[in-house]
């Protein structure tokens, strides 16, 4: 495994200041899926008394995008990778700790796979569900990547 949780949330301090500074941490990642949380607290409150949307975005495209450059890396591939679109809604005023995931492992390794052989980019939506601790859905997220494998000069 690339990717550890510690490697990831240690990147955010020096790469993703904001990630780290409003509190969201990676807490697991494996072969299929990311897990992402982060508490409601001051620094990413909104005037309402709940967590910013914003900040939720931030930790439900971190669970989608871990996901993707983990893959990438044992692919032994040099791949790019870029947000297209996205879209969100919210159910519930988000409290507490909340947790993001994005379980679509084997879909990225087809997209990737298909990238390899077709030498042409690909896209793939991955959704990432804000669940408090209630285990109540607070927001769902859903990226549209695009994944080219880089020509080598």
């Amino acid at each position: 495994m690339f990717l550890t949780p510690k490697k990831i949330n240690v990147f955010n301090i020096f790469k993703l200041p904001l990630v780290f500074i409003s509190g969201v941490r990676v807490k697991s990642i494996n072969s299929q899926s990311c897990i992402v949380a982060v508490k409601y607290k001051w620094i990413n409150q909104n005037p309402f008394k709940s967590m910013f949307w914003a900040v939720q975005g931030m930790a439900a495209e971190l669970s989608t995008g871990a996901l993707v450059m983990n893959k990438i890396h044992q692919s032994g591939k040099d791949i790019s990778m870029l947000v297209l679109k996205n879209d969100a809604t919210f159910s519930k005023k988000a409290k507490g700790l909340i947790s993001f995931s994005c379980n679509q492992g084997h879909e990225i390794d087809a997209t990737i796979a298909k990238a390899i052989k077709t030498g042409e980019g690909q896209t793939i939506w991955l959704n990432s569900k804000g669940i408090n601790s209630q285990n109540i859905e607070v927001s769902n997220f859903n990226f549209q990547w695009t994944l080219k494998v880089k020509m080598s000069s």
